[in-house]
């Protein structure tokens, strides 16, 4: 049985590289010290995100949605197409969450006047009062959640999970 190793109290990720390190010392784990962390890290940022956002009535795609509407600015509105394109919300996945909040009176469809084709989601006053709310406390929560550093180390941070990112982009894959 494993028991509490270095690291802060309960870090999970310590006490798994000194597993690896003692099973299989040859190995570099490394990028552990990074990854797992930041995955450990992701998985409890998104408990929260969720908790919160679900306390509206929301989903955290359907957030997406309305925070990407609102961001448009007035008449707070795009089409399908641009709402995928934003990158919070797959093609896919677009339609089911505009049904939803259209359902939730958070949302309307609108016909372009001059090209019918093209049909907007736009925030409807209910959906741009909803948005303002729990962005705000969106906010307040990742705020409560940084506490812990300092203005200068969520600077640094951003700049290097930045880097990480382009990182992670510019590495392909194995099957690439």
């Amino acid at each position: 049985m494993t028991g509490k190793k270095a690291g802060a109290p309960g870090d999970a990720v310590a006490s798994i590289i000194e597993d690896w390190a003692r099973e299989r010392p040859e190995l570099d784990t490394a990028p552990l010290e990074v990854l797992a962390r930041l995955h450990r890290t992701f998985l409890r940022y998104n408990s929260k995100l969720t908790a919160a956002i679900d306390r509206h009535g929301l989903a955290v795609a359907g957030f997406d949605v309305l925070t990407a509407l609102r961001r448009a600015g007035a008449p707070y509105r795009l089409t399908a197409g641009q709402l995928a394109d934003s990158g919070l919300v797959s093609s896919a996945g677009v339609t089911l969450r505009i049904d939803r909040l259209e359902k939730d009176g958070l949302i309307v469809r609108e016909r372009d006047a001059e090209d019918r084709r093209v049909v907007y989601s736009r925030l409807t006053d209910a959906g741009l009062a909803k948005v303002d709310e729990v962005f705000s406390e969106h906010l307040d929560n990742e705020r409560r959640m940084l506490a812990g550093l300092s203005p200068a180390e969520c600077r640094q941070l951003a700049r290097l999970l930045s880097k990480l990112e382009r990182s992670i982009e510019d590495s392909g894959t194995e099957e690439d």
